[in-house]
């Protein structure tokens, strides 16, 4: 029998739930893979772009809330994949998705859940869970599927109240590759999928705590060569490919957490003046290796229309202009912990939270957010040209 501590009950015909830490249970329509999962409770406000949302590395320990209604109308297919690794654990959304209607579909959504392992939970009140997060934080909880409707909720609600949650866990160990590889793919095309890299130099290693693989393309874009090497590489073995510069990639969990080994690394590329490009955890890791301290957000920024504002004034860019961003991140750098020769570069205009910095003296900077998830939809590849221009 179910504890009195969860609410409500079980109504007729529901075949999947989210039941949070303190006992809410959401109920719904279970699609994609049956089996439960625990882990943290986000929100996500983009359009378009689940399929790049749910195979991003960086969501892996997290269960997305999609607050567009209309979710599985395109289908999926393999080009739209950004990471084969760990990744969203499972997604809620409002409408049962329909059949997809998008010549470039190849499965249904419910199909592609079951063949990636992630759990789907459709029919719920998704603007009630995002304003449920809004003011109360992300919370822990568990999803699952179970086509016959029978659920153990004690077990369920017991595994997500013992979850320790995001903070201080590293995640970038278990989601990055395991072996150093060159990276050859480009820019896709319409009807020619992915190009191949043609360049030789410069060359940029690329750290990867939890990558998008269009991270990857998008430096080849801008034109350089990619080796990609995993996340707990030792500095000499990073200098031994003779990098022009280092790439310092998104990625999962507690930047602090990460930063135990990925920290002395960073610093001993700051003190050989090797050029630095963070994302997202990799600008976390930087701020850290310059100083700075990292902190858990709230409810974090994760979506495709996040303004962020240039302020910096030795950014060499035009200061003041706002950029249309994508954005997934549950931890940021506080900007009230910068060292002198730190410099914020940007800021988001909805909470005033750091988005950029740019080390003095060196040519090493980051960004909070995903430029190469074509936001805006090209207001912010002039950093990857940037970071390959310093280069040489």
């Amino acid at each position: 029998m179910a504890s009195a501590e969860i609410t409500p009950a079980q109504p007729e015909g529901a075949t999947g739930l989210l039941l949070l830490a303190d006992g809410t249970a959401l109920w719904g329509i279970g699609c994609g893979a049956e089996g439960s999962a625990v882990g943290e409770v986000c929100f996500n406000t983009s359009m378009t772009g689940y399929q790049e949302v749910m195979t991003d590395p960086s969501y892996a320990g997290q269960i997305v809330t999609f607050t567009f209604p209309h979710i599985g109308n395109v289908g999926a297919n393999p080009e739209d994949i950004e990471s084969k690794v760990e990744s969203a654990l499972g997604c809620v959304i409002s409408e049962v998705p329909t059949g997809p209607s998008n010549f470039r579909s190849e499965v249904d959504l419910d199909t592609w859940l079951k063949d990636e392992g992630k759990i789907g939970l459709a029919g719920v009140d998704t603007r009630a869970l995002t304003r449920l997060i809004r003011l109360n934080g992300a919370p822990n909880a568990v999803i699952a599927h179970s086509a016959d409707g029978v659920f153990d909720l004690d077990a369920l609600l017991e595994k997500a109240r013992d979850w320790p949650g995001l903070e201080g866990m590293d995640l970038a160990r278990r989601v990055s590759r395991k072996a150093h590889e060159g990276w050859r793919g480009g820019h896709w095309e319409l009807g020619k999928g992915y190009g191949d890299s043609t360049a030789e130099k410069p060359h940029v290693v690329a750290i990867d705590y939890g990558a998008k693989d269009n991270i990857f393309r998008q430096l080849v874009r801008a034109g350089a060569r990619v080796t990609v090497v995993p996340a707990e590489t030792p500095l000499e073995d990073v200098l031994a490919h003779e990098p022009d510069g280092v790439f310092l990639s998104n990625g999962p969990g507690d930047p602090a957490a990460t930063g135990a080994y990925a920290v002395p690394v960073i610093q001993g590329l700051l003190e050989r003046d090797v050029p630095i490009f963070g994302i997202c955890l990799g600008h976390q890791l930087l701020g850290l290796a310059a100083g700075a301290k990292t902190s858990k957000m709230f409810q974090g920024h994760r979506g495709a229309n996040h303004p962020v504002q240039r302020v910096g004034e030795g950014w060499g860019e035009a200061t003041g202009l706002v950029e249309i961003t994508s954005m997934n991140h549950g931890f940021a750098v506080d900007g009230d912990t910068l060292p002198a020769n730190v410099e914020q570069t940007h800021v988001s205009l909805f909470d005033g939270t750091n988005c950029g910095i740019a080390i003095k003296g060196k040519r090493a900077f980051g960004v909070q957010y995903h430029p190469e998830a074509s936001p805006g939809p090209q207001d912010s590849f002039y950093l990857f040209e940037k970071f390959v221009g310093m280069l040489g």
